[in-house]
């Protein structure tokens, strides 16, 4: 990331706006800004194949005959940006099922890649398929569910600003894409 650029581009901003950038609260600000995106778009420099790996710790799932039908982790909190206005997609809550197979993943590693993923410039539609197919990848199975509930500053701050509008939605891979029992655990 090219942090001196960002600074030099947030100067413009707030000058564009009308601020001036070398008043005392905002001497500093295209440097906090810089490391800030820094760390908030941190997913960008990985692709879902890297994410996987990186935090695809697995162990030897039970026998067949002790599996469970699921795992399921929910409301893993996280925040993304929307590409289209950069606006902050909040208190959003993520809901991650998969059926495991050969091996199960450790459940820290689920909430890790829903935070990696997120720190994306992107859509939430996109968001659900990139952590499906991560985990897909990481836990070795092609049946997983994702859920995401969150508000969008692009709604509620802006345009037609509403604040009580949340937005759902549902990837369902694998059995999960015809298996209601299992879509339902994710609900």
């Amino acid at each position: 990331m090219d942090t001196k650029a960002i600074e030099t581009h947030i100067r413009g901003i707030l000058e564009a706006i009308g601020e001036d950038p070398d008043r005392e609260g905002l001497r500093e600000t295209p440097q906090r800004v810089a490391r800030m995106y820094e760390e908030i778009f941190a997913g960008i420099a990985y692709s879902n194949h890297e994410i996987a790996q990186m935090f695809g710790k697995t162990f030897t799932a039970p026998s067949a005959e002790q599996i469970q039908t699921a795992v399921v982790v929910k409301d893993i909190s996280v925040f993304s940006y929307c590409e289209h206005h950069m606006a902050l997609m909040y208190d959003m809550h993520v809901n991650v099922a998969y059926v495991p197979r050969s091996r199960v993943i450790g459940l820290s590693k689920i909430a890790r890649i829903c935070d990696m993923a997120a720190k994306r410039l992107q859509l939430q539609e996109k968001l659900g398929t990139d952590i499906a197919e991560i985990l897909m990848e990481a836990a070795d199975t092609p049946d997983v569910g994702v859920l995401i509930t969150g508000s969008h500053s692009c709604m509620s701050a802006r345009g037609i600003r509403n604040v009580s509008a949340r937005t759902t939605t549902k990837t369902f891979c694998g059995a999960f894409q015809t298996d209601r029992t299992l879509q339902d655990l994710i609900l």
